[in-house]
């Protein structure tokens, strides 16, 4: 018996899909037959992506957006449901780092993680949560009511470690972002959910792997190893399944062990 997760029909915005991560979401959500919205600044890259999924046979849409700008995340949102309809499913996925101890962090430092991983990522999740209220209370269009936000947290906003302070901080308001959202929605069949990664190989991370830290580190990890970005495809497609109506306010941590 094989079980299929079948999301045709569906609109998906993916932030941050220009590459890692965000990148992997939106193939895997394309896969299942969901339309999807490319959006971030890189624009030239969304739409190597898009070629890429549109070669595939699926559907994709490359959106602009500056998660700092608020007047950028409303016209990216806007755009989107214009072009595609309505956004069943957010992928809230935008994030930047930077490694300093605690006592170097300058104000410019800490607004620029907090801008992106916890301002920013507020401002898209409200402006596609209003959207998604206002279906549900029948004062928009739209056949599907409720929707699926999914918050990319990191398992640093559950464990602290040395040097990412702040990025943890940042991740923390995630979390804590991702159960206030779900407590207030899921009244509109708005299920709001975390993914807490762990330590994954992608473009941006890959060369830190190569280094003797970067090894030495590896080491220390449960099953001394890192992930790949498909390795978070089964936990992103169950939140973002339409059968996954029960699954509200959940803090999921797919960090191989790294946590415990």
């Amino acid at each position: 018996m094989s079980y299929n997760i079948d999301l045709s029909g569906r609109v998906a915005l993916v932030t941050g899909a220009s590459s890692g991560l965000g990148a992997q979401f939106a193939r895997v959500l394309a896969k299942a037959g969901a339309g999807v919205a490319l959006a971030g600044r890189r624009v030239e890259r969304l739409k190597s992506l898009r070629a890429e999924i549109e070669a595939e046979g699926g559907d994709a849409h490359v959106v602009a957006l500056d998660v700092t700008d608020h007047d950028s995340i409303k016209a990216a949102v806007a755009h989107t449901e214009t072009e595609m309809g309505t956004i069943d499913i957010l992928v809230n996925n935008s994030g930047v780092a930077t490694s300093q101890k605690l006592a170097e962090v300058t104000p410019e430092d800490f607004d620029y993680i907090f801008d992106v991983n916890a301002r920013g990522a507020f401002f898209v999740a409200q402006e596609v949560g209003k959207r998604m209220i206002a279906r549900a209370q029948g004062a928009a269009p739209g056949t599907f009511i409720g929707g699926r936000i999914v918050n990319i947290a990191s398992m640093l906003g559950l464990k602290v470690l040395g040097r990412v302070g702040v990025y943890a901080m940042s991740k923390a308001a995630v979390i804590h972002m991702t159960r206030a959202m779900a407590l207030e929605w899921g009244r509109y069949g708005i299920n709001v959910n975390a993914i807490c990664p762990g330590y994954i190989d992608t473009e941006m991370t890959h060369l830190q792997w190569q280094t003797e830290a970067g090894r030495k580190f590896v080491e220390t990890m449960p099953r001394k190893r890192v992930g790949n970005p498909a390795d978070l495809d089964a936990v992103l497609m169950m939140l973002c399944a339409n059968e996954s109506h029960f699954v509200n306010g959940a803090v999921i941590q797919a960090d191989d062990g790294f946590g415990l």
